[in-house]
């Protein structure tokens, strides 16, 4: 399906459900040569789960954040992906880790409201954007390194909340969302 609509060159905008969100973000895996990183608040599609396997094993390195909540939920992929060799990591920071991004190879960065569900791609409304924007995708990276090293593997905070600063330098970015203009 083609996108609805594009901001700027190397942007496009996808709508569910049934707007091709679902294939995109599987189109965009297979693309991967290098890393893919991940911050989803909740992965439960299987045709994702699969493309994502597909790239580890063709050698792309993969670092996946998800919820807390999803370390116990039935339907989450969690499972899945750790017995194929994953290596999960969840977020213990204040609060959810709302997030449902990724960034593939450097060069391109998936964002918007779409989660990984079966619910997100036939029911819910949500949308899915892809930029390929060069400062852009570096405050995701900033974000995605923030939000790695404030996770861990088994739900528990791997820097004690003593040693973690909370404030608007590394909570927030700082530069303008230049797609927008």
């Amino acid at each position: 399906m083609l996108p609805v609509l594009c901001f700027a060159q190397g942007t496009k905008v996808y709508f569910s459900p049934n707007g091709g969100c679902r294939d995109e973000v599987v189109s965009q895996i297979s693309k991967a040569r290098k890393s893919i990183d991940i911050a989803m608040y909740d992965f439960t599609s299987w045709p994702i789960a699969k493309e994502l396997l597909k790239a580890k094993k063709s050698g792309v390195v993969i670092r996946i954040v998800l919820d807390k909540a999803q370390e116990t939920q039935a339907s989450s992929m969690r499972k899945y992906l750790t017995q194929k060799g994953f290596e999960l990591r969840f977020h213990n920071g204040p609060g959810l880790m709302h997030n449902k991004f990724a960034i593939i190879d450097g060069q391109t960065l998936l964002t918007g409201s779409f989660n990984w569900t079966i619910s997100a791609d036939l029911k819910n409304e949500e949308n899915l954007i892809v930029l390929t924007d060069a400062g852009v995708i570096r405050d995701y990276e900033r974000r995605f390194e923030y939000i790695y090293r404030g996770s861990s593997k088994k739900g528990k905070n791997l820097i004690p909340a003593r040693h973690q600063k909370h404030n608007e330098s590394n909570l927030y970015f700082h530069s303008p969302v230049r797609f927008f203009r």
